[in-house]
C-alpha cells in the first residue's frame, strides 16, 4: 500500500499542469460563435450543405465539423478570436 499512494501523488502532479493549462471556454476577446459559423458559411460558400457539429477543444479552439455539397464530412479546426480556419 505505501509504494501506491507515492505513485499515485507523483501521478497527480505530473498530470496538474495539464489541467490547469487546459482551456475549458474560449478566451476573453472570443468571437461570439455565431459570427464564427457565420464566417464559415461565407468562406466555405458553395461547398457547404451543413454544418452538423460544433464543440469546444480544450486545446483552444473550436472542432467543427461540416458536410459538403457532395456529402464529405470535413473536420476542421476553427481559431475563436479570428474565426480562421487553422491547419491540422
Amino acid at each position: 500500500m505505501k509504494s501506491i499512494v507515492p505513485a499515485f501523488a507523483l501521478v497527480s502532479l505530473i498530470a496538474a499542469p495539464s489541467a490547469v493549462t487546459a482551456q475549458q471556454t474560449p478566451p476573453a476577446g472570443s468571437l461570439p460563435l455565431s459570427e464564427v459559423v457565420t464566417k464559415l458559411e461565407t468562406d466555405l460558400g458553395g461547398d457547404l450543405s451543413f454544418i452538423s457539429d460544433v464543440s469546444w477543444d480544450d486545446d483552444g479552439y473550436w472542432e467543427v465539423e461540416y458536410h459538403t455539397a457532395d456529402n464529405r464530412e470535413v473536420d476542421i479546426r476553427v481559431d475563436p478570436a479570428s474565426g480562421e480556419i487553422r491547419q491540422r
